[in-house]
């Protein structure tokens, strides 16, 4: 964009006038509206505030809107500062000094780390303790039995078990029919 033409405004002059005496030569056409956008809100934020600080430290008893009514004086610079000072604290967050980060980090550095432990990952408690063990023991009887535990002797009468051989049988057939 030639900032020479004569249909360019002057504010958008300016900021590519702001913007080449920084050394940026080369930018889309947008930023010089994006940069307007901001410097407008930025503005008009900043002198809404300065009405509403001068409103409430000028005010009497009487409740008007800001900059509204007979006893509004006007603003001052003091409002002026003071919106200024708010919308700087508010809207642009300072970065922590260099200086103090790097005295925090030689404060941290002085401590040494705690050593290494001998053994990574997650502890377990003994294998005997464990499930994920193999300490079985194999019974004679080709039954196993685990370690800890004694082997328990249950018998079933032999008239349940009779009882219970023919009962399957009974249902084996009646599987067969369907």
């Amino acid at each position: 964009m030639n900032i020479n033409d004569q249909a360019t405004p002057r504010d958008v002059k300016i900021v590519h006038l702001i913007l080449a005496s920084m050394g940026i030569t080369s930018y889309q056409d947008q930023v010089s509206v994006q940069l307007l956008d901001f410097a407008y809100r930025y503005t008009s934020q900043v002198l809404q505030d300065a009405v509403i600080y001068s409103d409430y430290a000028h005010q009497s008893g009487v409740s008007q809107p800001a900059g509204v009514g007979p006893q509004s004086p006007g603003l001052t610079i003091d409002d002026l500062k003071l919106a200024v000072a708010s919308q700087v604290a508010y809207q642009f967050k300072p970065t922590t000094p260099k200086d103090l980060l790097l005295s925090l980090a030689a404060e941290r550095n002085k401590r040494t780390l705690p050593p290494v432990p001998t053994s990574y990952g997650l502890r377990l408690p003994p294998e005997k303790y464990c499930l994920t063990g193999l300490d079985r023991d194999i019974d004679d009887d080709d039954d196993v039995i685990i370690a800890g535990y004694e082997k328990m002797d249950i018998t079933i009468p032999e008239a349940e078990q009779k009882e219970d051989v023919e009962d399957r049988s009974a249902d084996d057939e009646k599987m067969d029919t369907n």
